[in-house]
């Protein structure tokens, strides 16, 4: 560190919850430790963040604190650094380190071989600069014949291996554009080149070549100049308001008013709503993360996080293969998460969460505003009309929404945990933003991507997402139950052919599940032990998966390869602390083999894979088939996805069966009069 580096005082750091993220002074006193533990060494410190105790540690910390018994010791508050350094041999190498901050030593050093950090903003504007700087890309961008007033964009990617070149050291794809207004918000999507270069870590151009521009078009060495009937009028592909006709005047102002503020309370990083409580956490590759989750002081998730996230493209030319992205594991959610405003990201009463990561240098930097959490009102919780009386009983339902947006190159993501008042969850995922494009010829089409504008393709792809669910239902030994509907067979039980029942078996074994619409195959995670006194079975909660089409890429290419978690819908896992990423630890330029499937396998020849009755992971991969349609052009609108975590046979009861009923006096809802003497009426006559 340097002499100029802020002192942060200890006391503040002993302070901190195990599972708090690390406070700014952490991150600097690991940097320092870190700089000791490297002599002669010029670390670029890429991560500092907080290594999570083991669970062992903390079940019987949290089990004191939930009954206000008091602590003897505390779990070690660690930091996971790692760094790039210059090795002996001039290459670039990546060391990790484990540091125990309390002790300010260093408890484990490895030198991650072949392996590569998460992408470098820095670096990629570096890669670009050095692209843009070589006589040679200068050379073809001539031979291009572009308009006058056109200014070249240059977009590096990381490289997604495709098994043509050696992976040991990093290389950066860098496609080119155009932007032909003097404006930097226009989008530059619209008009995309066919040149493409290769960078590699030492910042040289290696390779470049001239992208093909039909179905049958292989990469070429040669230019040919771009087709000015490609540029097209301004209103076709822009999209900020500078550069649109004006906006529709029709929608009214709507405000979310709290008059009395909001019903969740914070303690530092403890929330608190309604009968729910949980602890609030952020890290740079999976962005929030969840803590602790308990209703009415029960027990239900120790931790629930996306866990990662890959969008592969459906392109088969070369080089488009390349083009498969781990946005959490390459880019890292919390580092590209937004800064969050008042009026725009969120409506009403906004608490906001920050965040911190480090510089090069390993100085804390104060992540704005990354987490927004509020309430919303989400329709009708329960009703009923009695037909005979004709009186109503009617509760509205509220939410309270946990929420993250994170900004990827040309795409938007946009996290969101809902906490019901039924002691249900729900997990929304929004894709919005700008399509990836690449040059086609105007007179041609592909089987593989929609046609957006004049000469610009926007080629299949999808999302797929991986929300891990480590649940403590009423404890740490649960198991998967998979329940079927079935329709019994026509005999003498069933001589009218209308009943049916469910089939019902608990998972043993570690593995990859699907699903199954045909016989609503459902998935129940529930603690054997803990019995409900009126059903008679176990206590549990079940996921409602959101049903989508899983890797389309075959089963041998290096999208499979690298992301096994795409291949089935719903894994469970035996729980271990060190597994929380289903690709790998290391996806930057991966070749495979690391993520869930190869784990599972690996303990399978171990012995070692039961899963009943033990501390068990679920994952489940969701997604979308993204098709593109004009409709999404120049800005998609959001296409959601949603999953469920809902309680079953975990009461006695509707758990929501205690919030108040709706009413006008509390609601203050105004009639839109329609001149004809029409009057409010209250919502409901009780």
């Amino acid at each position: 560190m340097t002499s100029q580096s802020p002192v942060y005082p200890a006391e503040n750091m002993s302070m901190a919850h195990p599972f708090d993220p690390l406070t700014p002074g952490e991150i600097a006193k690991a940097a320092q430790i870190v700089h000791k533990a490297l002599p002669g060494k010029s670390p670029n410190f890429r991560v500092i963040t907080l290594q999570e105790p083991r669970k062992s540690e903390m079940i019987p910390f949290l089990e004191k604190e939930h009954f206000g018994q008091s602590q003897i010791s505390r779990p070690v508050r660690t930091a996971r650094v790692q760094v790039t350094v210059r090795g002996d041999s001039g290459a670039i190498e990546m060391i990790e380190l484990f540091v125990d901050i309390h002790s300010a030593s260093v408890i484990k050093k490895e030198h991650l071989a072949g392996k590569h950090p998460y992408i470098d903003s820095a670096y990629m504007q570096a890669a670009e600069k050095a692209c843009r700087a070589d006589p040679r890309v200068q050379a073809e961008i001539e031979k291009l014949k572009l308009p006058l007033d056109a200014m070249v964009v240059i977009e590096p990617w990381a490289y997604a291996t495709d098994g043509m070149s050696e992976m040991t050291e990093r290389t950066t794809m860098c496609y080119f554009y155009m932007r032909l207004l003097d404006h930097l918000d226009a989008n530059y999507y619209a008009y995309p080149l066919e040149l493409c270069a290769e960078v590699s870590e030492q910042l040289e151009v290696t390779k470049i070549y001239h992208l093909p521009s039909s179905e049958s078009e292989k990469t070429r060495e040669d230019a040919r100049p771009y087709e000015h009937g490609k540029i097209h009028p301004t209103e076709m592909s822009e999209y900020h308001p500078d550069l649109r006709p004006p906006p529709r005047t029709t929608t009214k102002p709507y405000q979310v008013i709290q008059p009395e503020g909001p019903s969740f309370k914070t303690d530092g990083n403890l929330l608190s709503w309604e009968k729910w409580t949980m602890r609030v956490g952020f890290n740079y590759r999976e962005g929030l993360t969840l803590h602790d989750i308990r209703y009415d002081n029960r027990s239900l998730f120790y931790r629930l996080s996306l866990s990662e996230m890959f969008v592969p493209y459906g392109d088969p030319r070369s080089p488009y293969p390349r083009k498969g992205a781990f946005d959490l594991g390459n880019d890292g959610a919390g580092i590209n998460a937004n800064n969050l405003q008042l009026g725009c990201d969120c409506l009403g009463t906004i608490k906001y969460f920050d965040g911190w990561h480090n510089t090069s240098s390993g100085e804390p930097v104060k992540l704005p505003n990354v987490v927004c959490c509020h309430e919303q009102d989400d329709g009708i919780l329960w009703k009923h009309t009695n037909h005979r009386t004709q009186n109503a009983v009617v509760t509205r339902s509220r939410i309270l929404v946990l929420q993250t947006i994170i900004t990827v190159s040309n795409y938007e993501y946009i996290f969101a945990f809902h906490f019901s008042q039924d002691a249900s969850i729900h997990y929304e995922v929004r894709a919005t933003g700008i399509l990836s494009t690449c040059p086609i010829n105007l007179d041609d089409t592909v089987s593989y991507g929609t046609i957006v504008a004049p000469g610009v393709l926007a080629p299949y792809h999808q999302h797929l997402f991986s929300l891990r669910i480590d649940p403590e239902i009423e404890g740490t030994t649960n198991s998967l139950q998979v329940e079927e509907s079935h329709a019994l067979p026509v005999d003498n039980k069933n001589p009218f052919g209308v009943g049916y029942t469910t089939k019902s078996k608990i998972i043993d074994q570690e593995g990859g599940l699907d699903l199954d619409f045909t016989t609503n195959r459902s998935f129940k995670i529930i603690n054997e032990d803990k019995i409900n006194p009126i059903t008679g079975t176990p206590v549990g909660f079940k996921l409602n998966p959101c049903y989508s089409q899983m890797l389309l890429a075959h089963p041998g290419s290096y999208h499979a390869k690298r992301s096994e978690f795409g291949a089935h819908a719903v894994w469970i896992t035996r729980y271990e602390d060190d597994e929380v990423f289903p690709a790998g630890r290391h996806t930057m330029q991966s070749s495979g083999g690391e993520g869930i499937s190869s784990v599972i396998e690996q303990r399978k020849k171990d012995g070692n894979s039961n899963v009943r009755n033990e501390d068990i992971v679920i994952w489940h991969t969701f997604g979308s088939t993204h098709n593109p349609r004009i409709e999404d052009w120049p800005v998609m609108p959001s296409e959601k996805m949603v999953v469920g975590l809902k309680p079953i046979n975990f009461f006695s009861g509707n758990p929501g069966l205690d919030v108040a009923v709706s009413t006008q006096e509390r609601n203050k809802s105004v009639l839109v009069e329609d001149g004809a003497g029409a009057r409010a009426k209250a919502c409901c006559r009780l």
